[in-house]
C-alpha cells in the first residue's frame, strides 16, 4: 500500500469537517522540533528542458552553475512530471494540486486575454497557506486566464476584445483572489498580448500600440520583451528582501513563474553568445542566474536555513529551440528522452525538479521516486503545518516522507500524463499506457499532420527496460493494458487519484476523445 494512505490521512481526516479558512494547526512538526513554519519559493521556469539542467544531464553543453549548487545542496527528482505537456495546465495542477484536465480546460492552454481557469471556490496553495498566517506572493508569468473587463460591459472572451478592453478598470479574479497578497507580472506567455505589465489587478498604464513578440498585439509603448525576465528579478529579489526584513514575523511564499526561456527567446544583451551555442542556451544561462540571485538573496537575509527552495519547469524543452542547432554542438534540451514539448512521450513532460530544505533534505542527493507537480501542493502544505480538506488537491501527495528517506517507500502509485491535444498516458513505476497512436503532440507521428491511423490505437512501454520509447509491447502485455486502462478509469471517475470521497469533475472527461480523432486518416488535399 502507498505510504501516503497512512498515518497523515487519519490525521488529516479529523480537520477535514471543519471548513479549511478557519482551520487550525493540527499537524506535527515536519522537520524539526520548533515550530516556526518555513518560508517557501517555488520558482517555475518556462519551457525548460530536462537536458538543459547539468545535474540531470552531465553531458549538456550549457553551464547551469546556480541550479548545479543547488542541486548540490539539496535534492533532485529523476522521474518527476509536469501536470502537462504544456503550460496553463501545469500551473492549475501545481496552484490546486488537481489535473487540469478535470476542468474546461482539456487541450491547448489559454490566451492573454482568456477568463479566469481557477473555479470560484476551488482552493490554492496560496489560500490555505495565507489562511495559516504566510504572506503569499506571485511575480512572474500567470496564464491561468483573469476576468478582463470591457469598455461596454461583460469580460473579453476573444482576441478580438483586446482593443475593446477598458484597462482603466480593476482586473477581476486573478491571482489576487486566489490566495495571493501581491502580484506583479503578465498575463500569460510573452508571445501572447495584450502586452503590459500588471500590478495587483491593474494594468500599469494602458496600452497603445502595436508590437511583435513572436505575435503582433496592443502593447503599452514602454514594454519590451526583453526586459521582462530582469524584471521579474528584480522584483523577487526585493520582495524576498522586504519579507524577510518584515517586523509582523509572518512566514512568507513566493510563487516565481519565470517567462523563460519560452520564446520569444530574448537573452539580455550581456547574455548574448555567452553559451556558444545559440540564443536559447543563452537565455538559460540568463535564466540559471536568476535563481542564483533569488538563492543568494535569501543567504544575503539570513533565511536560507528556514527556506523550503522548489524549482522546476511547466514542461519539456519547445522546438524554437531550435534543436537542430543544439544537437549539432551535442546539447539534447530534453536529455535522452524521446519528444519534446507538446508531447505525450517523456520529452514533453519528464522535467528538472529539485529540493532544498536545510534540516530535512540531505545535500547531493536523488530520488528516482515518481513524482508530479501536482504533488507541490500537498509538500508545500505538509512543510508548512497546514491541514488540507478532502475535497482540495485531490491529485496531490506530500512528498515530504521521500524529502527525508529519498529511497523509502513510493509515495503514489501512478502518474497521469496529458499532452496539448488531449492524450493521456497513464505511468507506474515500470509501465507507461498511452491511449493514443502518435505523439499526441508536435513530433513524429504528429496528429493532424502525419496519417497515425494505421499505428496502433494504444501503446505500451515498460520505462525500466525501454525510458527511450522505443518498442511498444502492448501486443505482448494484453493484461497490462486492462489494468492500467481499469486504473485510469477508476481515477477519472472518482474525480481524484488519492484517497478520499469521490470528488465530481468540473467537465465530463472522455479519455479516447484525441486518440478518436488521431485514428481518423487525414484528408487528401
Amino acid at each position: 500500500m502507498p505510504s501516503w494512505t497512512r498515518g497523515g490521512w487519519a490525521l488529516l481526516s479529523l480537520v477535514f469537517a471543519c471548513p479549511w479558512l478557519q482551520a487550525t494547526d493540527t499537524t506535527t512538526p515536519a522537520h524539526n522540533p520548533t515550530t516556526k513554519q518555513p518560508n517557501i519559493v517555488v520558482i517555475l521556469a518556462d519551457d525548460l528542458g530536462y537536458g538543459d539542467v547539468r545535474a540531470f544531464h552531465p553531458n549538456g553543453k550549457i553551464a547551469t552553475p546556480h541550479l548545479d549548487k543547488l542541486a548540490a545542496q539539496g535534492m533532485i527528482f529523476t522521474d518527476a512530471h509536469s501536470g502537462s505537456a504544456v503550460c496553463t495546465p501545469t500551473r492549475y495542477g501545481l496552484l490546486t494540486g488537481r489535473y487540469c484536465w478535470r476542468t474546461p480546460l482539456q487541450s491547448g492552454v489559454l490566451w492573454g486575454y482568456s477568463p479566469r481557469l481557477i473555479e470560484p471556490g476551488r482552493a490554492t496553495i496560496a489560500e490555505l497557506l495565507r489562511a495559516q498566517g504566510y504572506h503569499t506572493t506571485c511575480i512572474g508569468k500567470w496564464h491561468l486566464g483573469m476576468d478582463w473587463p470591457l469598455q461596454s460591459g461583460g469580460i473579453a472572451q476573444t482576441e478580438k476584445d483586446i482593443r475593446k478592453i477598458d484597462y482603466t478598470k480593476k482586473i477581476a479574479n486573478g491571482p489576487t483572489t486566489v490566495g495571493f497578497d501581491s502580484f506583479y507580472g503578465i498575463t500569460g506567455s510573452l508571445d501572447m498580448p495584450p502586452f503590459i505589465w500588471i500590478e495587483n489587478d491593474h494594468t500599469v498604464g494602458v496600452p497603445t500600440v502595436d508590437k511583435k513578440l513572436v505575435r503582433i498585439g496592443f502593447a503599452h509603448k514602454d514594454f519590451e520583451g526583453v526586459d521582462v525576465l530582469p524584471t521579474i528579478r528584480r522584483k523577487a529579489v526585493a520582495t524576498i528582501t522586504e519579507r524577510a526584513q518584515a517586523k509582523d514575523g509572518k512566514p512568507f511564499f513566493l510563487y516565481l513563474p519565470l517567462n523563460a526561456p519560452h520564446a520569444p527567446i530574448l537573452p539580455a544583451a550581456d547574455w548574448q553568445g555567452k553559451s556558444g551555442l545559440n540564443a536559447y542556451a543563452d537565455f538559460v544561462m540568463q535564466t540559471d542566474a536568476v535563481v542564483g540571485d533569488v538563492l543568494h538573496t535569501l543567504d544575503q537575509n539570513h533565511c536560507a536555513d528556514n527556506t523550503l527552495v522548489i524549482f522546476t519547469s511547466d514542461n519539456g524543452c519547445s522546438p524554437q529551440a531550435k534543436f537542430a542547432e543544439l544537437l549539432a554542438k551535442k546539447h539534447n534540451p530534453n536529455a535522452h528522452f524521446r519528444g519534446h514539448k507538446a508531447d505525450i512521450y517523456e520529452g514533453g513532460h519528464r522535467v528538472p525538479f529539485l529540493v532544498r530544505w536545510p534540516g530535512v533534505v540531505k545535500p547531493g542527493t536523488s530520488c528516482a521516486q515518481l513524482a508530479c507537480l501536482t504533488d507541490i501542493f500537498r509538500t508545500v502544505a505538509e512543510a508548512a503545518k497546514v491541514p488540507v480538506p478532502d475535497r482540495a488537491g485531490e491529485d496531490s501527495v506530500s512528498l515530504v516522507p521521500l524529502l527525508r528517506h529519498p529511497e523509502g517507500a513510493a509515495v503514489r502509485e501512478s502518474v497521469i500524463h496529458h499532452s496539448i491535444n488531449g492524450s493521456f498516458a497513464i505511468r507506474t513505476p515500470r509501465w507507461k499506457l498511452i491511449f493514443c497512436p502518435g505523439s499526441g503532440g508536435w513530433s513524429f507521428p504528429r496528429p493532424g499532420r502525419d496519417d497515425t491511423s494505421t499505428l496502433p490505437s494504444v501503446q505500451l512501454f515498460d520505462m525500466v527496460a525501454d525510458v527511450r520509447e522505443k518498442q511498444n509491447v502492448a501486443a505482448d502485455h494484453p493484461e497490462i493494458v486492462q489494468q492500467l486502462t481499469q486504473l485510469l478509469e477508476k481515477q477519472i471517475a472518482d474525480g481524484r487519484s488519492t484517497p478520499g470521497q469521490p470528488s465530481p469533475n468540473t467537465t465530463p472527461v472522455d479519455y479516447l476523445r484525441a486518440s478518436r480523432e488521431a485514428q481518423r486518416p487525414l484528408k487528401k488535399k
